[in-house]
């Protein structure tokens, strides 16, 4: 098991997804984002069902920056309540996992 998390974010446009991802990098929450077009999403909001054409927003991120992650995203996000999803990382790619901690400014003997 790792420190690390994929967050999974949805977002009406593209412009959103850039400047939660842009923002989130350089406040060295995130190691990387990867923003997907054309999600179709179906729920229910205020008793009815709704569809919404939205994009993905895949962050990678740690474990311990989640509460400071996710209050960024709610002052950026447009939804009064937005997809803020944390799964864990279980196991990675070592060397991909050490990148992590560089961009987000973890020292290398604190990296797994």
């Amino acid at each position: 098991m790792t420190d690390k998390i994929v967050v999974l974010v949805t977002v009406p446009d593209q412009k959103t997804a850039e400047t939660i991802a842009n923002k989130l990098l350089k406040a060295r929450l995130i190691a990387c984002a990867q923003i997907l077009p054309g999600l179709q999403s179906i729920y229910e909001w205020e008793g009815k069902v709704e569809r919404s054409q939205e994009w993905l927003v895949i962050l990678k991120s740690r474990s311990d920056a989640f509460e400071t992650l996710s209050a960024k995203i709610q002052a950026l996000h447009p939804y009064k309540v937005p997809q803020i999803v944390a799964l864990p990382i279980e196991r990675g790619h070592l060397p991909y996992l050490q990148w992590m901690d560089e961009v987000m400014g973890i020292p290398a003997n604190r990296a797994e």
